[in-house]
Order: C-alpha cells, then sequence, then structure tokens
C-alpha cells in the first residue's frame, strides 16, 4: 500500500503534465511579448510583432537557453551580454522605424537586436568589435534567413562611414558621449538611441538630428550597459573613478 500511495502524485503529476504540456520557445516568446513588453510601454505593433517573430534562444549560449525569454540580460561569451528584451524593445520603438530605413547598430554581440531591427527596415549594418563575436553572428544571422543585414568588424564608436548615411542608429553599449562620428553619420531627420554618461550611470537618450549643425536629445530613462570601448568610446582599461 505504502508503495501505491508514493506511486499516486507521479501519476497525477505526469497526467497534468501530459494535459498543459511544456512551454514550447513559441509559447515562451509570445509570453515574453505580452508580460515583459506589451504590459510595460511598447506599444507599436510592428515592433511587437518582430519581438513575436525572432527566435531569441538562437541567439545565446547552449548553456542559458532555457532562459532565453527570462526578463534579464544574458551573458554570450567574450564578457558580454544579450540584453534584456525590454531594453532593446526600448531602442528599437524609441527610433520609430517605418520601413525603407537604412539601419546602423553599434554592438552586434550575438545579433538579436539586428535581426529584430531587420524585421523593420530595409537594411541594416552592424558593427562589432570583437572579431570571434562578429564572425558568429554573421554565420548565425545567414542560417537563419536574416539575409538584408550586413556584418562588420571594427570599432564601434567611428560607426561604418562607407555605408552613410543612416536613417537611424541604434547603440548597445554605453559611451561617455555621443560619438562625433555616428552624429556625422545621421541623416537630417534621423534618429539615434544610445546609453551615455559614466559606466555606472547611464542614461538611454534619443538624438534627432534637426539639420546639418542642430541636434536634439530626449531621456529616456536609466539604463546598464556594457561600455563601448573605442577611439570615441571608453578606452580598453576604463580608469577607476
Amino acid at each position: 500500500m505504502t508503495g501505491l500511495l508514493r506511486l499516486i502524485p507521479r501519476a497525477i503529476m505526469h497526467i497534468l503534465n501530459a494535459g498543459q504540456g511544456e512551454m514550447t520557445a513559441h509559447d515562451k516568446r509570445q509570453r515574453m511579448v505580452s508580460e515583459q513588453l506589451r504590459r510595460r510601454d511598447i506599444i507599436d505593433p510592428q515592433v511587437l510583432a518582430a519581438f513575436g517573430t525572432v527566435p531569441r534562444e538562437q541567439f545565446v549560449i547552449p548553456t542559458t537557453e532555457g532562459r532565453a525569454y527570462d526578463d534579464s540580460p544574458l551573458p554570450i561569451g567574450f564578457g558580454q551580454t544579450i540584453s534584456q528584451p525590454y531594453v532593446v524593445a526600448m531602442t528599437v520603438q524609441a527610433l520609430a522605424l517605418h520601413g525603407h530605413e537604412r539601419v546602423l547598430e553599434i554592438g552586434t554581440g550575438s545579433g538579436y537586436a539586428a535581426a529584430i531591427l531587420s524585421c523593420l527596415a530595409r537594411e541594416v549594418h552592424t558593427v562589432e568589435r570583437i572579431e570571434d563575436l562578429a564572425a558568429h553572428a554573421a554565420v548565425r544571422l545567414e542560417r537563419l534567413g536574416f539575409h538584408n543585414i550586413h556584418v562588420h568588424h571594427g570599432d564601434g564608436s567611428l560607426g561604418w562611414p562607407a555605408a552613410a548615411l543612416y536613417e537611424a542608429i541604434a547603440v548597445a553599449a554605453g559611451a561617455p558621449r555621443p560619438p562625433q562620428s555616428l552624429l556625422d553619420q545621421l541623416t537630417i531627420g534621423g534618429r539615434m538611441v544610445l546609453p551615455t554618461g559614466e559606466v555606472d550611470d547611464q542614461r538611454l537618450v534619443r538624438i534627432t538630428r534637426r539639420d546639418e549643425h542642430t541636434f536634439v536629445e530626449e531621456d529616456l530613462g536609466d539604463v546598464r550597459f556594457v561600455p563601448l570601448v573605442g577611439v570615441e568610446g571608453w578606452p580598453e582599461q576604463i580608469p577607476v573613478r
């Protein structure tokens, strides 16, 4: 009898699990869109649709695949992270894309944000300073069918002048101040969204270029990104303040 009593809870649990089924990656993705994005202030239907389409689990390292849709950043190797979904969505929504834009992204990482951007823009150029990350991202994006993305290895703080000008620029690393090279590569009427400030005290801002010499800055809130290392960003070894 004791043995039977031990089996009953397991049998019931098996039936419950069979009835409910384990959540698929698609289910987790839709829940992420609903609970992490839509319930906050992400309201652009095209942005929500992009996040509901791109398989985030393909852009994380295998050991964190089960946490791909967590409301947090995750490591991707080389001291870098894939940003929290909501932070990526804030940046993308603030760019106000309509589909015709050429977009520059600084900080390719695993390629997730570039994939999101590619669903919303005509063409995406993305720059990554870590060569191995850039190479892996290029292969991954091609394998997943994102053919309007061009991955470049270089100093992101200098942008990518060869394809300028850009209607939108998204920067996924914190700079001490907006790099002049990026401002110069923004077309008139274009928007750039980037984290700026001290390493441990950053604000996400949107900068709109009104004319040749006029830029308007809007504060979008507190964020925390890895440093933008480069000629117009932080040095490789950031001094302690």
